[in-house]
């Protein structure tokens, strides 16, 4: 899978999780909080559906390929310590995720498009690579031009973020700081990781 761009409640609904933060999406799956098509009866899904369901919701909520979250999943095995809480650290730490977490952005798919276009600045070096892993000390600015500096300022504004505790944000100054690694407690998406490492291992 590379990055989605259909239908967005579409997957919310199909996942039962709001996995797109979008205000459409958000809306689309409050009115209707079932799965998208036609409303018949439907059959449980069996261990093997459920296990899918939370990988995928992994997939779509941090905008991975297969073969990305299949990296990471590796670099999680061999790392000490739980699989599936290495694995959603190593996801968090991302810098698409990082700047959504900080307050840059209103969603994920938004900040992975300023990164991929060269918005943010890491330590004053300009970096492009979403998937970049951000380390403790870590400084990520927006890019010193009047243009982004007014586009942040806005999306700024409009954010209403709850916090996060390993990151260190000025919206003024436009600079967040990672001040400590995030931990499991610190994962913003409600999943199964069990069974997402289950999954992984057949």
């Amino acid at each position: 899978m590379g990055r989605y761009t259909g239908p967005k409640a579409r997957i919310n609904r199909r996942l039962g999780a709001q996995v797109f933060e979008n205000a459409g999406a958000i809306k689309a799956f409050d009115k209707k909080d079932y799965p998208p098509g036609q409303i018949q009866r439907r059959r449980k899904k069996s261990n093997y559906g459920l296990a899918l369901n939370e990988k995928q919701k992994i997939k779509f909520y941090y905008g991975l390929r297969e073969k990305h979250l299949r990296r990471y999943f590796d670099k999680a095995r061999r790392m000490p310590g739980n699989t599936g809480e290495n694995l959603m650290i190593l996801c968090e730490r991302r810098l698409d995720n990082v700047v959504r977490r900080a307050g840059f952005c209103l969603t994920r798919p938004q900040a992975r498009q300023g990164v991929v276009h060269g918005h943010f600045l890491v330590n004053g070096q300009r970096v492009d690579r979403p998937s970049y892993q951000v380390k403790v000390g870590d400084v990520v600015t927006v890019k010193n031009r009047p243009n982004l500096k007014q586009l942040y300022t806005g999306r700024i504004s409009e954010v209403t973020n709850e916090g996060c505790a390993w990151i260190s944000f000025d919206g003024t100054d436009h600079k967040a700081i990672v001040t400590s690694l995030p931990g499991f407690d610190d994962v913003s998406l409600p999943v199964e990781v069990g069974q997402v490492v289950a999954f992984m291992s057949r």
